[in-house]
C-alpha cells in the first residue's frame, strides 16, 4: 500500500481507501458478516481510510465500521463520515447548528467514538457553500472536540471551488474517474495551492469500470443502479457517473484495450486515478474481501505510460465529454 498526505491534517492515508456505501445498502442485498470481513481485509492490506455516511443504511454502515474499530483497537484507522442527506426536505436551511450537532452526535454513537476524524457535508444544496454560518458551526464542533477536521462532498466543480473559500475545509470529495475528468481542470490546481485533500469517489463509475456490467445486467430493486438510473432518488451523477449506459459500455470496451495484460480493468481504472498527484485517495466500494483485495492491488501497480493516459483522455473526449462535462 502507498500513502499520501491528506491536505493540512498531517495524516498519511492510503491511496486506496474503502468506500462503505455498499455495506450500508442501496447496492442490493448485503451480509453483515461479509461486510465485517471486508473491512478487516482492507485493514490487513494496509488500508487506513474508510469513508461512510450516516445515511448509508441509516446508521448500518457506521455501526459496522464502529464494530471493526473496536476489534482493531491500537491500529490507526481514519474514518470519514458524512451528514446532511437525512434532512427532509433537503434544504440549505437544514444545515444549521442544531441539526449538524444532532447528526454528529448520532454518528459518534454509531461509530462508538468520542471524536469524528473527518466530517463531510454530504452533497448539500449549492447555497450552503455561500452560507458562512454553516462553516462557523463546523468550526465550533471542532473546537468542542467532536470533530478533528471537516470537509465537503460535492456534486459539481462549482461547489468544490466555493467550498475551498472556507479556510476550515480540509478535503473535497468529488466524483473523479475515466468518465468524469472535469475536476482535474480547475478543482485540483486550487486544491494543491490551498493544501486541500482530494477524495476521489465513484472511482469505478458504479461498477461500469470493472467491465463486469453489460447491456443485459439486471440490478436488484434496492440497488441504486436500478432505482436511480435517471436521477429518480438523488443526483443522477451518482449512478454510472451520469453517463448514458450505451455510451458508457462502448467506452469501457475501448478502455479495456489499454489495460496491461493480466490487469483487471477495475485495477487499471483505479491506477489511472492515482496517476493524478492531486488525488489523495480513491475510495471504491467493496462488499466482499476479494473485491477489496483487487481494489487495493491498484496501489502497487506500476505507473501507467503516456500512451495509456492519452488513450483514456481521447476516449473521454470522443464519447463521454459531450454527455457530462457541461453538467457537473
Amino acid at each position: 500500500m502507498k500513502y499520501r498526505s491528506l491536505g493540512r491534517t498531517g495524516w498519511q492515508i492510503s491511496t486506496i481507501g474503502l468506500g462503505a456505501w455498499a455495506i450500508g445498502g442501496s447496492w442490493g442485498a448485503v451480509n453483515d458478516d461479509e461486510s465485517l470481513a471486508t473491512i478487516h481485509k482492507a485493514i490487513d492490506l494496509g488500508v487506513n481510510f474508510i469513508d461512510t455516511a450516516d445515511v448509508y443504511g441509516m446508521g448500518r454502515s457506521e455501526r459496522l465500521v464502529g464494530q471493526v474499530l473496536r476489534e482493531r483497537r491500537g491500529e490507526r484507522i481514519y474514518v470519514a463520515t458524512k451528514a446532511g442527506r437525512r434532512l427532509t426536505p433537503h434544504t440549505a436551511e437544514g444545515y444549521n447548528a442544531r441539526n449538524l450537532t444532532s447528526f454528529v452526535e448520532d454518528s459518534l454513537r454509531h461509530l462508538g467514538t468520542e471524536t469524528i476524524d473527518l466530517l463531510q457535508l454530504h452533497c448539500p444544496p449549492t447555497a450552503v457553500y455561500r452560507t458562512p454560518a454553516v462553516f462557523d458551526s463546523l468550526d465550533a464542533l471542532v473546537a468542542a472536540g467532536k470533530l478533528r477536521h471537516y470537509g465537503v462532498s460535492v456534486e459539481t466543480v462549482e461547489e468544490a471551488l466555493l467550498a475551498m473559500d472556507h479556510p476550515g475545509v480540509q478535503s473535497i470529495q468529488i466524483i473523479y474517474n475515466a468518465f468524469r475528468l472535469k475536476p482535474a481542470e480547475a478543482v485540483f490546481p486550487m486544491a494543491k495551492a490551498k493544501g486541500v485533500g482530494i477524495l476521489a469517489r465513484v472511482p469505478l463509475a458504479s461498477g461500469l469500470l470493472t467491465g463486469r456490467i453489460g447491456p443485459g445486467t439486471q440490478f436488484a430493486s434496492d440497488d441504486h443502479r436500478n432505482f436511480n438510473r435517471h436521477g429518480e432518488a438523488f443526483d443522477v451523477g451518482e449512478t454510472f457517473s451520469g453517463v448514458e449506459l450505451g455510451a458508457a459500455l462502448q467506452a469501457v470496451e475501448e478502455i479495456r484495450r489499454l489495460a496491461p495484460a493480466g490487469v483487471a480493468l477495475g485495477v487499471f481504472a483505479l491506477r489511472w486515478i492515482l496517476m493524478e498527484e492531486a488525488v489523495t485517495t480513491a475510495i471504491p466500494g467493496a462488499r466482499r474481501p476479494d473485491q477489496m483485495a483487487q481494489n487495493a492491488s491498484a496501489a502497487s501497480l506500476p505507473p501507467l505510460n503516456e500512451e495509456q493516459m492519452a488513450g483514456v483522455r481521447e476516449i473521454y473526449d470522443r464519447l463521454i465529454r459531450p454527455l457530462v462535462h457541461h453538467r457537473w
